[in-house]
């Protein structure tokens, strides 16, 4: 069972925050919170982090401040929001004038990569404001998500999933921007046909180099281009579709892991289990056992 909120006060910043475990069931069918909270900066600072499996929203209660993302600093005050894919470096900085104030929530999910990417295709900006700030609908979303981390029910995670869905859904409508979608490097190569032919493929010797080939396309464009699109690299994508595949062929099959290792692609058992244990926390025998 989570604690309720802790109240954090640092020489930095004071927080308020909950620190999320989700169960194993959540965390591989459901969209599931890692963390939430809020802060108000004490004294100013910058924070920088990367290569996290998150995707993070934060929302401008009061002050001002940037977000570096991507090669880019956005400035912020109150009202703005931002939306970003965390496997991405980032930092935060407050204004040292106008100290501010956040909202936030981490939150991740099996489809996220698919969900962030339809976002930046409808137009959707790493950071906007809201129009009407008297009737924000992200703070009740942000409340909800709090309240309910801290509540005792039984079906917590089933309610995270609902609130977590309905606060991508208000970003999807908030996203509807046809002229700042990107559209130039999509011309020149249609990133749903790369992923279709590495899921139709992955079980074969192919990595990034097989892919390029097959587009007529340069590596680092097309490395470029996929990771812009899903948040992966492409041998990523290709390693996550086999760790998928194996995980089903251990749930629910007998065969052994030197087949499983072959028919998933793997080039043997031992580089199976590795890779298995890296990703997973835990060896396919371990796995299976769980199942």
């Amino acid at each position: 069972m989570n604690n309720p909120p802790s109240l954090f006060i640092g020489d930095l910043v004071q927080s308020r925050r909950i620190i999320y475990q989700p169960s194993s069931f959540a965390m591989q069918n459901l969209l599931y919170l890692q963390e939430t909270g809020s802060l108000t900066v004490i004294k100013p600072h910058t924070s920088s982090r990367q290569n996290l499996s998150s995707f993070l929203f934060f929302y401008v209660e009061e002050g001002e401040g940037t977000l570096s993302y991507q090669n880019q600093t956005y400035s912020m005050k109150k009202g703005d929001c931002a939306f970003i894919d965390c496997r991405n470096k980032y930092s935060q900085s407050s204004s040292s004038k106008n100290l501010w104030s956040l909202k936030w929530v981490h939150f991740y999910g099996s489809n996220m990569s698919e969900i962030y990417s339809k976002y930046l295709e409808r137009g959707g900006q790493v950071c906007f404001s809201v129009d009407d700030k008297k009737s924000n609908p992200f703070i009740p979303i942000l409340d909800s998500i709090m309240q309910t981390a801290a509540s005792s029910s039984y079906i917590r995670d089933m309610k995270i999933n609902e609130i977590l869905s309905h606060l991508l859904t208000v970003l999807m409508e908030y996203s509807w921007n046809p002229e700042k979608a990107k559209v130039s490097n999509t011309k020149c190569l249609n990133i749903s046909n790369v992923k279709a032919f590495i899921d139709q493929n992955f079980t074969d010797k192919i990595a990034l180099e097989m892919v390029a080939k097959q587009f007529n396309v340069n590596k680092s464009y097309l490395l470029r281009l996929f990771k812009e699109n899903t948040g992966l690299t492409v041998n990523n994508y290709i390693l996550q579709k086999r760790i998928l595949l194996a995980k089903n062929e251990l749930r629910f099959s007998s065969k052994t892991l030197d087949v499983i290792a072959e028919e998933c692609g793997f080039e043997c058992a031992n580089y199976f289990i590795r890779i298995f244990k890296k990703i997973e926390g835990l060896t396919p025998g371990e796995y299976r056992k769980r199942w």
